[in-house]
């Protein structure tokens, strides 16, 4: 006691000290306390107030509470308490890399800052002022790995910019900082580093946050070195912030303290941290508080503030321990507040009246209240099986149709494909909390931990990062319901191991996920568990035991989660600060007879049976409750039989289970009846607790029959909870869990009884909270409707809808999701008054007056971007690049009025010319218009909520001008317009999204075109006349204004096609005159704001320019580029002109348009005239560029017609489509992305470099997309991509980009047929529910990155691959060797099928190729200079068994490669052969080649001869290469040889049968004949792309790139190295034969010996790849064929490098991740790449970029794969050596590395630019850090030019030189003999063929080979 009144009487002496100060400095003298710890935060949930000080303050950085976990609520107390001391300030040190886990600011985590906010708002409240500490000493460690430390200036930087994020964000709140409060901590470099960083953030932020005080912490002892590091640096501290220590046997306290003073030029000292030292020897530690006290009484002194945390931790320090001690929760022991608890209760409501009980209460939870949402695994995540995900009970469950209509969670919402889709939903209601469970058989299959599943656990991984991100806390359920079935086989909950199951299951996650999750719940609901999954059996595991099993269960349950609570409460809480709890559900109960205390004594024993039977154990004593125990005791005596068993607590688990619970977690839907009954004996618990339960049949009903709508019962059930359970260890009540269902049909959006639910229920927490003083903390409700156990998906409780009906599982905002998120937002239910405040962190305006700039030429000098870009190869065109935007780029989305308000004619808006135009029927398709459009008039919260849900920070709307004038007069104004926009700007304010403000959008007031509208002239003092009112009404909030949107759309479709409203058809004069009004007009409106409103609203003007990009149809022709120039003059420059350069129109434009009307026979120009006034009045008014793009053209001059007058033929141009453009739903808006980067070029070059937003670029789609948007997806990666290019690589000063639209609208003149949308709008539904599509998530995360961050897949690593490996190249016969005919060759199938009309494209054929037989040693040579260590070809069959069978061997054959082998071994180059490259004989063929199964012998004896002959030279054999492709493109598609394509059904099946026996064969052959002789190796080449999901995000995409994968690779792998074809393709061909009406499958079946035959016949795993696509599910109907079994397509991705053969795309990461997939699927075997490469089209360049591209990023992943992820790669075989004979293509498609110049009769082989990049890899065995610099292994390309071959090599672009015909010509003028020729040969051939038709009067059509479908995806 006397220790507290010495305290007390310290901090009243303190007080006194400042408080008796004159001076108005002194008046803030600061009793300094702080930091919170975690320390503290875990003992304010557990201990007295009065033991804490020892727990404030902390010297060590990790112990300071970070604001990751929630702020406890009971916090506010102590400060309360620290108030009630004298403190008056306390340190908030704050956590950098939680506040920008970035480092951008742009990018804060929300919910980090929010938390902070609520710490310095409750500090605030309590009377204390918070000191912010920006950062402790050294750099966070997250940017330390990345950045290094204070030593770089970017880390600098990146302070400074989270400074002035700080002081934005709490200005309003906080007046004192300190930058760095334990400066000292840092040394040398760094420590200068960090001063002079401080002192650069006081220049850049003081004045501009007026009223911060700024210090820096320094300890005493080292001012003078400070001091000395920069004198200067000293002046920028408002006060000196200073670490200090008391010697109390020395007391040199005050000398300290003035050499401070002196050094620091008289500053104010704040003592941020005092300690005391050598005290301990006086006995009362009051004593050298008194010297302390004295020294901060001396004026001189200038003390600021003293910490005095020590100060009270050594008064208190004492009695904190004796408290401690005396208060540990271990100890406690307490029973039940009452055994009576129901009765009061029941007491309390009983008198209530109807009126009183339903009385809605208006008002606000507390600060600080938590509201949540909620899923569980089972019902949301589907992916039953996928990535080793385990069975569960339900999945077990509802495959036995146990549930309605048969329905399963095989898919349930796809969640586990959908984090980003569920982290939107969140993010659109502002919701703080998502309360998810996890799927234990995800994580542990078998139950167990040495089950583990990575890729499951890193599912949770990802969701909870990606809730952090979005500012939401995840609150994670352990154990909802889905027990793995391998746990259940054991036992289940019925067996008491589960117990130790659950305890393991549970470190983990504590382990993985705790120190991001701060809130746990064990279990979910287990009452349900207990009864009906072992009691009823209505749920799984179907057990049906009431009397033992279910009380069992319970049992065990309550050890489990005791278990796990002890587990955390030992092991994590300390480090991770978090709350464990459990989510019990229960109902309450009322009594039937309110007058019957038989009744209410039923009623009580219900709640017992229900909701006690796990909390009393838990919450009051560990045991169950005496009055179940007597119940059951006292029945089982009655009834002579035991019909419930409740088993018993020992003493030791009573003390276990007893106080394990941080919260009391209570799920609640309903209330019951409860009335007695007696005498029954039946084991069921309400005849074990003799009770009858009821149903009100005034209770409105819901769905379901098992609930009602009964609020009150919510506020009594809390009632209860609090006096029986939560009283007694005072934890709070969260309600995990409440909400109703609607029926699956009808109307469900509209869900309005589920709004009136909520409303009420919610309403009744409130009254528990603020009526009764109940301590509940949280409220929760379902997100999306899901699984609902036994009624499947019949019955839908979320607040979003999910069609489940759609394979995408589109989420759709109900109107319960907007009345919660509008509840979260007010904190129940007091309506907001207060007006937001704009407070957009570095989103502010600034502007700079454009400068006059001269008239452009003619063409302009702009012409430098054609020049520059036009040139570009596809490949440098089509480049990704990647990197990221400026931090200030301003991101956002876009609308205008009469698209999406509708409302038109609601609350007095007037009519506009579209209002006027649309009503009409047939002028819009369907008779559409805009009278309801998107109800977005009505519908403000849910356009919010979309914003919220993508957290964007710009919306571009514009005003309705009839909406708010009527008549177009200001005299008109209707008010109710007006309010509507105010509440949409207000609504975009408060929820930190700057408005972007159109004035005017096309919709002009109908009054105003009825006196001839944008023809008046007038109108410019009309439309100024209503911005003046909209700048005076809205621009306090609003910064930017746009005063037109599009004008040359509005002058050209309006008034000279006609096309748009107001529909004059005057085109030769009207556009003139309308665009020059509208130039005045914009004028005019930029100058009064300029004159009257910036000064003080300090916005930006600007007006929204169109242009298509125009590319000259050749750019080397003059008149074409002027062509393009003037389409551009006419177009942007129109209006750009005037605005941007000079106040006039393009000299172009004045030229073009004057002469075209002296030439119509006028006197003077139909383009009007500015005076110089004008021109002076219009320059410069502007303050951004805006630009709205779509699309590109290609533009030619054309001389156009004179009549009639027109602007478009003033022109003189005519358009094409350019090349590369997509189709999109608009004809005229073709996707042509190259063409926005050049765009944005000319206009920096065309008006002077001014800065530029793109105001609108968006992509039309067919009405038939609605969530899954694939070319949207590829429309924004693409443009945006361009854009960051401008941006990045060309120094455009591109400042924001705007998506448009925000979701589909009323289109115009093409009413609701297409949707440009990022969000759906179901326009058939009154409600217009909005639907985000796949693009709304990927704007997202484009948004959240600030664009394209480098992948790290897409990262080149360094590294070497193992020695001795094996580098090649690779050729096959029939490609190469020509010589067709010579020494005994016999025919192949590719020889018959070359010489058949229309198979090779340019009828072209092998019987010369590239003369390989004949050159064997160029051949090598070339090899040489590779320097590869080996050389795969191919053997051709027919050249050795010229009828294929060995009866007749061709030694002239195998004398060739005996030849071709020796010259590779002379060489030191090892041969790789190939035993089948598709060149079959054609004498096999005939006898029906592959399909007749006694090829398979044939082949057997055909190896058996090679390996004899040759097996001696060569120890790498290759059985058959890509056995998929004869297999397929052979015998399916018949775009090979030998060309069958009539039986696609069953042929490729039996081929591929034939061709993996055939392997087998050959590789047994040389197994036990030929391997312990010559030692080689023998395998099978396999090729496949990788294949990705078309939409990730969809299970069904999924499934179809699993399909393609393994109905490519898996087709011959799957036998090979697993045995058999797979079970997928086996049953998935199996059932579509047999729904066929086929007796068997059309898959061939092994038999067992057949298959123990195939499998491991492989010593190696060879694989050719090339590409990878994208897999979406396609269905085929019933055809029978290949692709119809895959049930596939597939698409590329637009963003992929194209290559010179359709199917190929350039996609790296691909090869990686199919590596990593042979590994997992098919074993750790070594694998040798045999083929991969890219091709080329057109004219030869020697400078090969894309394939130098393609190789250095293809070998770099492998190596990836290798080093990185434990691949055994042995060997790369590069595809090709040469140019050469590449299939059906001919030699169209070039993928060699060396040319072939095939019109030189020598074929001479010519090196490319990547020969000698690929010999760099080679030579390097790997990749080299060019970083190092220039490394030995590198191999140059000789300067000469000349290799050490013979062949001549020409230099890198120039023209070759040929030999044609025996001259010696340039390429170029070989290319027009060769031309000339060709043409004299067509045009013979022609002659002759009318000749033939005069002799025989018939003729024969050609018939061309059809185009095989969309999945045709090989080389051919």
């Amino acid at each position: 006691m006397m220790m507290r009144l010495l305290q007390s009487l310290f901090t009243l002496g303190v007080l006194a000290v400042f408080r008796c100060y004159s001076n108005a400095e002194q008046q803030d003298f600061m009793l300094l306390s702080g930091p919170l710890t975690t320390k503290l935060v875990y003992g304010l949930q557990t201990e007295p107030l009065e033991s804490l000080n020892s727990a404030v303050g902390t010297s060590a950085s990790d112990d300071v509470f970070d604001c990751r976990a929630p702020l406890p609520l009971e916090s506010r107390k102590f400060f309360l308490y620290l108030q009630s001391k004298g403190v008056n300030r306390f340190k908030v040190p704050l956590s950098w890399s939680h506040i920008l886990p970035t480092g951008d600011p742009n990018q804060p985590h929300e919910g980090t800052v929010k938390c902070y906010k609520a710490l310095v708002r409750q500090l605030l409240e309590s009377g204390i002022k918070p000191l912010l500490v920006l950062q402790r000493s050294s750099v966070p460690e997250p940017f330390r790995s990345t950045y290094g430390g204070w030593e770089n200036p970017l880390v600098v930087q990146m302070f400074e910019q989270y400074a002035g994020f700080v002081f934005a964000a709490f200005k309003d709140q906080v007046d004192t900082f300190v930058t760095f409060s334990h400066l000292h901590e840092l040394h040398d470099e760094e420590l200068q580093n960090a001063f002079q960083c401080h002192t650069n953030i006081y220049k850049l932020y003081h004045q501009k946050f007026a009223g911060i005080r700024l210090s820096l912490g320094i300890r005493a002892e080292d001012i003078t070195s400070i001091y000395q590091l920069g004198s200067k640096n000293m002046a920028y501290m408002d006060f000196l912030s200073v670490h200090l220590q008391y010697d109390c046997k020395l007391k040199t306290l005050t000398k300290n303290l003035r050499v401070l003073q002196d050094i620091s030029g008289q500053l104010s000292i704040l003592l941020y941290e005092l300690t005391t030292r050598d005290c301990d020897e006086h006995e009362n530690h009051f004593l050298p508080l008194i010297s302390i006290f004295r020294v901060l009484q001396n004026e001189d002194l200038h003390i600021s503030g003293c910490d005095i945390t020590q100060l009270f931790g050594k008064l208190d320090q004492e009695q904190t321990s004796n408290s401690l001690q005396n208060d540990h929760f271990d100890g406690f022991h307490q029973k039940s507040a009452s055994s009576f608890s129901y009765q009061k209760v029941w007491e309390k409501f009983k008198t209530q009246t109807e009126v009183d009980r339903d009385q809605f209460l208006v008002g606000s939870f507390p600060a600080g209240f938590q509201w949540s949402v909620s899923s569980e695994s089972f019902k949301v995540e589907g992916g039953w099986a996928e990535h080793g995900k385990g069975e569960t009970i339900w999945d077990r469950f509802s495959h036995e149709d146990h549930v309605f209509d048969n329905q399963t969670t095989d898919l349930a919402c796809d969640s586990y494909h959908k984090v980003d889709y569920d982290a939107y939903l969140l993010r659109g209601m502002l919701s703080p909390n998502y309360q998810l469970s996890i799927s234990w058989a995800r994580i542990f299959p078998n139950g167990r931990k040495d089950s583990l599943v990575e890729k499951g656990a890193l599912y949770y991984d990802k969701m909870i990062n990606t809730l952090l991100q979005s500012g939401i806390e995840p609150t994670v359920t352990l154990h909802h319901w889905d027990l793995p079935q391998v746990l259940q086989d054991q036992g289940g909950w019925n067996s008491d191991s589960i117990v130790e199951a659950f305890k393991e299951f549970a470190d983990f996650c504590f382990s993985r996920y705790g120190d991001r999750v701060k809130t746990w719940i064990t279990f979910g609901s287990p009452w349900a568990v207990s009864n009906f999954g072992y009691g009823t059996g209505e749920h799984p595991p179907s057990i049906k035991d009431p009397i033992v099993a279910s009380y069992q269960v319970t049992h065990n349950i309550l050890k489990s989660h005791a278990e796990a609570w002890h587990v955390y409460n030992d092991n994590y809480r300390k480090t991770q600060s978090g709350k464990v709890g459990i989510a019990l559900n229960s109902e309450w109960a009322e009594p039937k007879n309110p007058s019957s205390a038989q009744d209410i004594a039923a009623a009580e024993r219900y709640l017992n049976f229900m909701l006690g039977w796990f909390a009393h154990p838990i919450f009051v004593d560990g045991d169950y409750s005496v009055i179940l125990r007597d119940q059951i005791r006292n029945k089982n005596t009655l009834c002579s039989k035991e019909i419930a068993r409740l088993p018993v607590f020992t003493a030791a688990e009573k003390q276990r289970i007893q106080g394990t619970a941080d919260f009391f977690g209570i799920n609640h839907y309903t209330s019951r009846q409860i009335s007695e009954k007696l005498n029954s004996c039946d084991p069921r618990p309400h005849n074990v607790g003799d009770f009858q339960i009821h149903v009100d049949p005034t209770w409105p009903n819901t769905s379901s029959a098992q609930i009602q709508s009964v609020p009150w019962g919510l506020r009594r059930l809390l009632n209860y909870i609090s006096l029986e359970y939560t009283s007694v260890r005072d934890v709070p009540i969260y309600i995990t869990g409440n909400g109703m269902p609607t029926e699956y049909n009808g109307d469900v959006i509209d869900d309005t009884s589920r709004v009136d639910f909520l409303k009420a229920y919610i309403n009744e927490a409130m009254k528990a909270v603020l009526l009764d003083g109940i301590d509940v903390q949280r409220f929760t409700v379902p997100l999306m409707d899901g699984f609902e156990g036994p009624q499947g998906y019949s019955e839908r409780f979320g607040l979003h809808y999910v069609n489940f009906d759609d394979p995408d599982r589109p989420r759709t905002p109900k109107m319960s999701a907007y009345f919660y998120s509008k509840v979260i937002e007010r904190n129940g239910f007091a309506e907001g008054s207060k007006k937001p405040n704009m407070q957009i962190y570095e989103n502010k305006m600034e502007r700079s007056r454009l400068l006059g700039l001269p008239p452009s030429e003619v063409p302009s000098a702009s012409k430098v971007v054609w020049e520059q870009f036009s040139p570009q190869t596809k490949f440098e065109r089509q480049l990704y690049h990647y990197g990221t935007f400026p931090n200030e780029f301003h991101w956002g989305v876009s609308s205008s009025a009469y698209q999406i308000e509708g409302g038109w004619n609601a609350d007095g808006k007037g009519p506009s010319v579209w209002d006027t135009f649309t009503q009409k029927p047939g002028n819009i398709p369907n008779s559409d218009n805009g009278n309801v459009a998107c109800d977005s008039y009505n519908k403000i919260d849910e356009d919010l909520y979309m914003l919220k849900g993508l957290k964007m920070k710009n919306y571009k709307f514009s005003l309705s001008w009839s909406r708010i004038f009527p008549s177009g007069y200001i005299s008109s104004l209707n008010q109710k317009g007006v309010d509507y926009y105010n509440r949409l700007i207000d609504g975009l304010i408060a929820n930190n999204i700057s408005p972007m403000v159109t004035l005017y959008n096309w919709d002009l007031p109908q009054a105003l075109q009825d006196i001839k509208g944008w023809d008046n002239p007038e109108m410019i003092k009309i439309f100024n006349e209503y911005c003046d009112f909209c700048y005076a009404t809205f621009g306090d909030r609003v910064k930017f204004w746009i005063t037109f949107n599009e004008p040359q759309t509005i002058a050209w479709l309006g008034y000279g096609l006609g096309q748009i409203p107001p529909n004059v058809k005057q085109p030769g004069d009207a556009p003139y005159r309308v665009a020059h009004n509208l130039l005045k007009a914009h004028a005019n409106a930029y100058h009064t704001y300029d004159e009257k409103y910036r000064a003080t609203q300090k916005g930006l003007v600007s007006i929204s320019l169109n242009a298509e990009w125009v590319e000259p149809q050749d750019v080397n022709v003059p008149r074409e580029v002027l062509a393009a120039d003037r389409a551009l003059q006419f177009q942007l420059g129109w209006f750009a002109h005037p605005i941007f350069k000079n106040g006039d129109y393009p000299d172009a434009m004045k030229w073009q348009v004057g002469n075209k009307s002296e030439l119509q026979g006028l006197k003077e120009s139909r383009l009007p005239s500015f005076t110089d006034e004008d021109k002076a009045y219009i320059q410069g008014t502007a303050d951004v560029f805006c630009i709205n793009t779509y699309t590109t053209k290609v533009i030619h001059h054309a001389t156009i017609r004179l009549s009639p007058a027109s602007y478009q033929n003033d022109q003189d141009i005519s358009k094409e489509e350019a090349d590369g453009a997509e189709d999109t739903a608009v004809k005229d808006q073709k996707a042509v992305a190259w063409g926005l980067r050049r765009l944005l070029n000319w206009i920096k070059n065309e008006y002077a470099d001014p800065e530029i937003y793109i105001t609108e670029n968006g992509v039309s789609t067919s009405t038939r997309i609605t969530a899954d948007d694939t070319d949207r997806i590829f429309y924004l990666k693409t443009y945006i991509d361009e854009a960051l290019k401008a941006n990045n690589l060309d120094g455009v000063h591109l400042k924001g980009y705007i998506a448009s639209p925000l979701m589909d609208s009323f289109e115009w003149l093409n009413g609701y047929n297409v949707g440009y949308g990022l969000h759906h709008v179901d326009f058939k539904h009154p409600s217009r529910p909005r639907t985000p599509k796949r693009s709304a998530h990927l704007y997202f995360d484009i948004m959240r990155n600030n664009g394209f961050p480098m992948p790290e897949e897409e990262e080149i690593i360094y590294g070497h691959f193992q020695d001795g490996f094996v580098w090649s190249t690779a050729t096959a016969a029939y490609q190469i060797e020509g010589a067709w005919r010579a020494d005994g060759k016999g025919l192949s199938i590719w020889d018959k099928f070359a010489h058949t009309p229309l198979k090779i494209s340019k009828d072209e054929n092998g019987d010369i190729a590239c003369d390989s037989y004949n050159k064997i040693n160029e051949d090598v040579d070339n090899l040489k200079t590779l320097k590869v260590n080996h050389y795969r070809f191919s053997i051709s069959w027919p050249r050795i068994l010229p009828d294929g069978t060995n009866k007749k061997i061709n030694q002239a054959g195998l004398d060739y490669y005996h030849r071709l082998v020796d010259a590779l071994l002379a060489a030191n180059i090892k041969p790789q052969v190939t035993l089948y490259h598709w060149d079959l004989p054609q004498a096999l063929q005939d006898v029906g080649g592959w399909e007749n199964d006694t090829i398979v012998n044939r082949f057997r004896d055909y190896a058996d001869v090679i390996y004899n002959s040759l097996g001696d030279k060569v120890q790498f054999w290759i059985t058959i290469n890509e056995p998929y492709n004869v297999a397929m493109i052979g015998h399916g598609y018949g775009s090979a040889a030998p060309g069958i394509s009539f039986r696609p059904g069953t042929a490729p099946y039996i081929v591929a049968h034939n061709l993996l026996k055939a392997h087998a064969e050959a590789w047994h052959l040389y197994h036990g004949k030929y391997r312990a002789k010559q030692g080689g190796i023998v395998g099978i080449t396999i090729n496949s792309d990788w294949a990705e999901p078309r939409n990730p995000y969809k299970q069904e995409d999924v499934d179809a790139a699993i399909r393609v994968i393994q109905f490519q690779l898996g087709w011959f792998a799957h036998p090979v190295f697993n045995g058999d074809y797979s079970d997928l393709m086996k049953n998935i061909i199996r059932e579509r034969s047999l729904a066929a009406g086929l007796p068997k499958s059309r898959l061939p079946e092994f038999t067992p010996e057949e298959i123990a035959r195939i499998k491991g016949t492989h010593d190696y795993f060879g694989f050719n790849h090339y590409t990878t696509v994208l897999a979406y599910n396609f269905d085929y109907g019933d055809l029978a064929h290949y692709d119809a079994d895959r049930g596939a397509g597939t698409v590329a991705d637009r963003t992929w490098l194209d290559s010179g053969s359709f199917w190929l795309k350039v996609t790296p990461p691909g090869f990686r991740k199919i590596l990593n997939f042979i590994k997992e699927e098919y074993g750790d075997h070594p694998i040798y790449i045999t083929e991969n490469g890219v091709s080329e089209r057109g004219t030869m360049n020697l400078n090969d970029a894309h394939r130098i591209h393609y190789y250095k990023h293809y070998i770099n992943q492998a190596l990836k794969a290798y080093l990185l992820d434990g691949v055994d790669i042995r060997g790369y075989a590069a595809w090709t050596l040469m140019d050469n004979l590449e299939w059906a293509t001919g030699f169209d498609d070039k993928f060699g590395l060396f040319y072939v110049n095939r019109s030189d009769p020598t074929l001479p082989r010519i090196p490319k630019k990547s020969v000698w990049h690929y010999a760099t890899i080679i030579n390097c065995n790997g990749f080299i850090n060019p970083s190092q610099g220039p490394h030995e292994c590198e191999v140059l390309e000789p300067e000469d030019g000349i290799t050490d071959t013979t062949t001549p090599q020409p230099t890198p672009g120039a023209d070759l030189v040929l030999n044609f015909l025996g001259l010696e010509v340039p390429g170029s003028d070989a290319e027009v003999a060769l031309n000339v020729l060709f043409s004299l040969t067509i045009i013979g051939a022609v002659a002759v063929a009318f000749l033939l038709f005069g002799l025989v009067k018939t003729t024969k059509k050609a018939k061309r080979h059809k185009e095989e479908h969309i999945n045709l995806e090989n080389k051919f």
